[in-house]
Formats: C-alpha cells, structure tokens, sequence
C-alpha cells in the first residue's frame, strides 16, 4: 500500500473520529499553540453521551469546547500541566484542575506512570516520506503518542514545520485516524513591556557576557530583557531554552545569537515549545537555524549544564526572607505551573560559568491596595516552587542580590534592600520576631533608605 493509500484509508471526518472516545478514557489534547480545535469541537458535542472523560493538556491558548458546553465538569474534566492566563480563570471557576510536574520529567511521567486511550495531535501535512511534523509543541507530545492506544491526527497547513533534533516527527503507520482542518495558531504578542519591567531587566544584562547560553522563561520582563539583548553589544550569545519567544526572533536576526560558543547543539537555537505571534511562527517554519527536541532533553539539568555559562532568567510571583521562591501560586490561587524553572536553575548553577536570575516587581495592587511580592513567609497555602537553596539571584526594580552561600540572617539583608521602601521597617521587624536579623545587620535607616 502506498502513503498515499495509506492516507486515505485513514481519513475520517472529527465527528467519526471522535467515536472512538468512550465515557471513563483519558484523552491528550496537544500542548501550548498545537492543541487540537476541531476534534475539541466534535468531541464537544458528543457531550450528553459521555461522562468522565478526562482530558489533558498544557497552557491553553483557547477555552476548550468541551469546557464551555460542560463547565459543571460532569462529562469532561479538563486537566492542565501549566497553565496560562486562560487556564487560569478556568480554574478560578472550577472548570480546570493542575497536575503538577517537573517539566523534564513529563515524557518519562507518560512513559512510565499513565494511560492514553486516546491522542488528538494537531501536526502538519504528510511529506513525501510518510512523516507529520508536530510543529511547536514538540515538548512531550510522542511520548504521549507512544502510550496512546489511538493516535488521530489533525492535520493543518497552517501548523509551522519545526526542524528538530528527535522526536518532532510522527510516522503515517503509528497512527489510526486522521481528519483535516485549517486553522490559524492562536498569536500571543509579546507586547511592549512596562517601564517597570524594562527597570528589572535593566539590572540583568549587566550581568551577561559574550557568548552566554541563554534561557528566558514566560512573561513581560523576559521579553523586555530579550529586546535589550537585541539592541545590546553582545556577541556569539547561544540559545538553549524550554519556549522560543517572540523577542528570540529579534535576538537572532540582529545577530547577536550566533550558537558559536556552545558546547551543544552548536550553531542550533534549542527549544521544545514555542508560541509569539505569526512573525514567531514563520520564523520557526522549516528553519534549518533551529532544534526543536523532546523536553527530557532540552530540561534535563544535566543536558544544560554541558553548555557553559548559561544564564537563566525566570519570573516569579513571591519570595520570603529565607529565599523561597514561589512562582507558581498565590496563596491557594494557582497561577502557572513550576514548568522548567526548576530545571533551568538547577542545570545554569552546575554550567560552568553559569548564572540564575529569579526577577519579579516588588509589589502588586488589589483592590487599590499596595501589597510586597517579598514577605517574611511564603503565603499561606502558597506553593514553593524554586528551594532557597537553589536560587541564586534575586531581582526587582529596587536591584540586584545574590543569595547563593548566605546566611538566612544575610539573606533576609539583601532580599529587604530590594524590597518596596514603603514595605522595609515592616520587614525588619519581622525578621527580627522569627528569628533572621542579628543586631549587627545593617542599621534600620541604612536598610530602609538602600
């Protein structure tokens, strides 16, 4: 039989894919800008006829279907490795549930511990070979394919072709159904960054060196630092990061990001998911310059860490005066997911040469009210995301400290100096009741005034 043949036997329309879905399966919906959109709609409407049908995926870039006709969640249950803003509010409402992860952990998690009784992959057009390329999402998803008792396939043109170095590819003989549809992936601009993050950011890349192994994670002030990096002086920087950003386009065409100092992948740009708008996509699309691998490869510590200096730098939402770092959670309020920034500070601290930045603003508003991102603990019911002993540098529009090798009486100095100064006398004194600030400790106005 031919591919061709072979194509053709296989092709269904969603609606007869779909009923192979059955009330109790667990279902994979695809990951970040590649998650499936017209079996999400079929399956939708098989609603009434289904109950308990559990669904995984990870950061939403649109409300699922099956969420908006089932928000009581007595037919889908809609499951999330990390999520986005849109997951986020789901959850708020009690139509999302988070599953935590160590990103690099995530294929061997499928492999090892669960089941997938059916895959939905969003992939690109056969080629000539019998291959579907899985486009931007190359994360974890054949791991998923692999332990899927059925594979259906939606394939799109529109799904950017993203070379890689393993596992970005689908053979024609590993999968049962396939349906076609077109549809654009969701943009997600980067935006023009706040003069508060450009501030934040303005403390990092004084600490970046030609031929850095760069790492940036989600949100404003990583992207405003990837532009700065753009404009910058900088020469022969690498890039080996978890998402391919928007401001990684900027950072590559002005040729700062060479990939000429790597120990790995040189010359490569390395990545396992990406999402930006559709200069992002096009630029990603069949670019021999880029590598999209497996997760367990590109947040494996141990695979970063063959890089030298590798800088990593990564948001947060909270820090208390040990150092903890939370970035996953507020309180009980799920915000994200601990993604790779685990993995990205652990393997930059064991790269030789390397550096952890955790960046965030010093405060937040709600409800007209001013409120510090550093406190003496971790919020109640708040979730630690990066142990204090891993965390390195810690950053925020008031400056720049490094925790590594410091006392908790040190460390409590150095995260009050960046502190909001309307928040400073507060913090002292409570650092004095648990016990973190020594009567040597810079005096009060000197701490209060930094």
């Amino acid at each position: 039989m031919s591919l061709a043949e072979e194509y053709q036997r296989k092709l269904v329309t969603p609606e007869q894919a779909v009923r192979v879905v059955k009330s109790g399966d667990w279902v994979d919906y695809g990951a970040f800008a590649g998650q499936t959109v017209a079996l999400d709609k079929a399956l939708a409407a098989r609603k009434d006829e289904l109950e308990n049908v559990n669904i995984r995926s990870i950061t939403s870039l649109r409300v699922p279907e099956v969420v908006k006709v089932d928000p009581e969640a007595e037919h889908f249950i809609f499951n999330n490795w990390h999520f986005s803003g849109i997951d986020r509010k789901l959850h708020d409402k009690n139509e999302a549930w988070y599953i935590p992860m160590l990103f690099h952990e995530l294929p061997g998690m499928y492999r090892r511990f669960l089941d997938v009784d059916v895959a939905m992959i969003p992939v690109t057009p056969m080629d000539e070979h019998g291959y579907f390329n899985f486009g931007p999402q190359v994360s974890h998803v054949h791991a998923v394919c692999e332990k899927a008792k059925i594979v259906i396939l939606e394939v799109n043109p529109s799904m950017p072709k993203c070379l890689g170095g393993r596992e970005e590819c689908i053979h024609i003989s590993e999968v049962d159904y396939i349906v076609e549809t077109n549809w654009k992936l969701a943009n997600v601009p980067g935006g023009e960054p706040k003069e508060i993050e450009k501030k934040i950011a303005s403390f990092i890349l004084p600490e970046l060196e030609d031929g850095n192994c760069i790492q940036l994670g989600i949100g404003g002030m990583p992207n405003a630092l990837g532009q700065m990096i753009a404009q910058s002086d900088l020469k022969d920087l690498g890039l080996h990061s978890e998402m391919f950003t928007e401001s990684m386009v900027d950072m590559v065409e002005s040729g700062v990001v060479t990939g000429a100092r790597k120990n790995i992948d040189k010359y490569k740009v390395t990545y396992t998911f990406g999402f930006g708008t559709q200069r992002t996509y096009d630029f990603l699309d069949n670019n021999a310059n880029c590598a999209a691998y497996p997760v367990d490869y590109v947040n494996d510590p141990f695979i970063i860490a063959q890089n030298d200096n590798v800088v990593s730098i990564n948001n947060c939402i909270e820090v208390d005066l040990t150092g903890q770092v939370a970035s996953e959670s507020s309180g009980t309020r799920h915000i994200s997911g601990t993604g790779g920034q685990f993995d990205f500070a652990f393997g930059s601290y064991h790269s030789k040469g390397g550096k952890s930045f955790m960046a965030m603003e010093s405060t937040f508003k709600k409800g007209g009210e001013r409120y510090s991102r550093i406190n003496p603990i971790i919020t109640p019911g708040g979730i630690v995301t990066t142990h204090r002993a891993l965390v390195e540098y810690m950053v925020t529009e008031y400056g720049i400290v490094n925790l590594k090798g410091k006392s908790t009486w040190e460390r409590a100095e150095a995260l009050i100096s960046i502190a909001h100064p309307d928040f400073r006398e507060d913090l002292i004194k409570e650092a004095e009741k648990i016990g973190i600030w020594r009567r040597s400790n810079k005096r009060l106005g000197q701490v209060v005034n930094a």
